[in-house]
């Protein structure tokens, strides 16, 4: 038995498959309770749910909790299936559907959800890049507001110095959220050992990768998306790309290994090597970042902090 959930804020529209079933409950703490009752004696094979920008938490939560195969994907990967199955209409029913047909079709592997702590933490970690944004726009704004504009460039910065106010309490929350857990504590410590990694980065990877140190070199790659694909058909050979995976998290490996070139001697070595038997910059650049992962991810799995001479062995070209 397969199952697929459309998540809505207020509705949970779920499918069955092979039986076609297709019924709805509300998206509270009752509705899914009476979902985790129907399937208790017979455990569905694989669940399968979009993420859904937060309103999926309690129905993913309540069912792993009940030690039910659950799985949260990305909205995209089963769009995309959706399309190559040729179904292009699109209604909650549908979509459950479509949710069973994959989870039936493709079984995405089950995986440990996050904790309520870390989507405390996930949700301080995005609730800071907002606040990042908006500073940004109105600093750009007030430096592009003619002098004689009083008020606007007024107005401009009471908002800059609130954001900015805003935007250091945050940083301190989010340093008592991970002073409060000893196992984030030390796990943040060992990351920040890494010359490149600072608390922005660190904290990033606690809250947004908690897959960290329990993945192989390769699936944590492409978990952030780092590992270059293939774009190869027939005897065309396309460029090797990089892509999917978790945007976010790559987006921030990405000034850590910017920061570690300079910082750290082992992986500017390993960049310069790179360059040097031909590699474009910015191949080697991502090829960095791939190492940085694999370090990150060897320190966390073996709770030992960085050594240069430790790691050298990581370091060495693929």
């Amino acid at each position: 038995m397969f199952i697929g959930i459309d998540v809505a804020k207020d509705e949970l529209v779920v499918a069955v498959r092979p039986s076609g079933e297709v019924f709805a409950v509300d998206n509270t703490t009752k509705g899914v309770r009476s979902l985790v009752k129907r399937w208790s004696e017979t455990p569905p094979t694989l669940i399968v749910l979009e993420a859904t920008g937060g309103y999926e938490a309690v129905a993913a939560s309540a069912l792993a909790t009940a030690r039910l195969p659950v799985v949260v994907i990305n909205p995209r990967q089963v769009r995309d299936f959706a399309k190559a199955t040729g179904q292009l209409a699109k209604t909650d029913q549908i979509d459950a559907g479509v949710l069973a047909q994959f989870a039936d079709m493709v079984r995405p592997p089950v995986r440990p959800l996050a904790d309520d702590e870390t989507r405390q933490l996930d949700a301080l970690l995005s609730r800071r890049d907002q606040l990042l944004d908006m500073l940004m726009a109105e600093q750009h704004r007030l430096a592009q507001t003619p002098p004689r504009a009083k008020a606007v460039r007024q107005s401009l910065t009471q908002t800059i110095a609130f954001l900015e106010k805003q935007l250091a309490r945050t940083d301190t929350d989010l340093g008592t959220c991970i002073a409060a857990s000893p196992v984030w504590a030390a796990r943040d410590a060992l990351l920040q050992s890494v010359p490149g990694i600072g608390p922005v980065i660190a904290r990033t990877l606690l809250g947004a990768l908690p897959e960290l140190g329990q993945l192989t070199r390769q699936e944590i790659g492409k978990l952030v998306g780092v590992v270059p694909l293939n774009r190869d058909s027939g005897q065309h050979r396309g460029k090797r790309q990089i892509g999917g995976g978790r945007a976010h998290v790559r987006r921030k490996l990405y000034m850590g290994a910017l920061v570690a070139m300079r910082r750290n001697a082992r992986i500017r070595q390993f960049y310069q090597r790179l360059v040097a038997s031909g590699k474009a910059p910015k191949v080697a650049l991502v090829a960095c970042m791939h190492k940085l992962l694999t370090i990150l991810n060897q320190i966390v799995r073996t709770a030992t902090p960085w050594d240069a001479t430790h790691h050298l062995a990581v370091l060495q070209p693929a």
